[in-house]
């Protein structure tokens, strides 16, 4: 196998024995297999807990620089008025402005559901409201007593 220091120089091709040897002994090292498939495999002298201690280190910065894009939801009447239909307008681009996602649904009640066009109306009209903030995820649909649709962030 061909062994490389710590340092980075090569040390030549060796046993893996003599390998193990001379990185305990000499250096106090571990001996990690960086590419095992080669030919020869290649082996690297390092201390590993150190080599851990930075991967995790590394992964928990990744992490915590992660948003994560959270799912709200804005319901809304048939009839609901103009000034309550702009208050939830402002509430889905401020959702839209921070990256979230959002579930817009209009909710049906009683004899409402004979008169699926209202909520229509309703639901285009706040979509051409937000629509230079959002894109449409999930096209309009009536499931059950909700019309929904699903709307996320446009890209900058």
């Amino acid at each position: 196998m061909l062994v490389i220091g710590q340092d980075g120089q090569q040390l030549g091709v060796m046993k893996t024995r003599t390998a193990v040897k001379i990185a305990q002994e000499e250096y106090s090292l571990d001996l990690f297999c960086v590419n095992p498939n080669g030919k020869p495999p290649v082996c690297k002298m390092m201390d590993y807990g150190k080599y851990r201690f930075d991967k995790q280190k590394k992964e928990r910065e990744q992490k915590r620089n992660q948003k994560a894009v959270e799912l709200k939801e804005i319901r809304m009447s048939p009839v609901i008025g103009e000034h309550d239909l702009q208050v939830r307008v402002k509430q889905a681009i401020g959702f839209l402005q921070n990256g979230d996602r959002i579930k817009v649904s209009i909710r049906y009640r009683g004899r409402q559901l004979a008169h699926i066009d209202v909520g229509e109306k309703v639901l285009e009209k706040f979509l051409s409201y937000v629509e230079e903030y959002a894109t449409i995820e999930r096209a309009p649909a009536l499931e059950g007593r909700f019309l929904t649709v699903f709307l996320a962030a446009k890209k900058k």
